[in-house]
């Protein structure tokens, strides 16, 4: 069986995939703190999950390793602080299956978007952000980063690519257009799209 996440699905959750948020909203299917290093789930969702008892007998159950085959994860990560980033990207890598992918989407850094709800943390999520998901680069670029030298750091290991929700009245220009303006003007870009693979 394929099992497919939907983070913070609230009440639009994808079709074929298990929804996921923190509020039990009318279509959610398992209610999780993703803030946290451990993802504990109200539910078992997938067979093999360990269980552990709350003090008032309520049970949680923690996802396997390598047992989720694909995560869509839609404006949710802008609403962790830096920290809580960094952990929810150790413990997807710690869920997703070998080569398996997540989609992410973002407000883009440079609109209007990434700062009008004052539930979204600072700073925004930017294309910067990907390259600290891969182990090799924090290597030689920001070892301080990672959690061989820092406790607080990234455990994971992806490939990251990215792409840009445009303006609509942008969409029909050339090619060399769009880039253009995406690299100088503000309010280009509505949103950042970025698929990461688990190495």
């Amino acid at each position: 069986m394929k099992y497919c996440l939907d983070i913070g699905c609230g009440k639009n959750k994808r079709d074929g995939f298990i929804g996921i948020d923190q509020y039990p909203i009318e279509g959610v299917d398992a209610v999780c703190d993703l803030s946290v290093a451990q993802w504990w789930f109200d539910r078992e969702i997938v067979p093999g999950s360990k269980k552990q008892l709350l003090e008032e007998g309520v049970p949680r159950y923690m996802l396997p390793d390598n047992c989720i085959d694909e995560v869509y994860c839609s404006h949710f990560l802008e609403h962790l602080t830096a920290l809580q980033r960094v952990l929810f990207m150790n413990e997807l890598f710690r869920v997703l299956k070998p080569s398996s992918q997540a989609r992410i989407i973002t407000p883009h850094w440079a609109s209007n978007r990434a700062y009008g709800d004052f539930t979204h943390q600072w700073p925004p999520v930017s294309e910067m952000y990907y390259y600290y998901l891969s182990a090799d680069w924090r290597a030689s670029e920001v070892p301080h980063t990672d959690m061989r030298w820092n406790k607080l750091g990234f455990s994971c290991n992806f490939q990251a690519t990215w792409e840009y929700l445009i303006r609509q009245d942008l969409a029909g220009q050339s090619r060399e257009s769009q880039i253009f303006a995406i690299q100088n003007y503000k309010e280009v870009v509505l949103d950042l799209c970025a698929t990461i693979t688990k190495l």
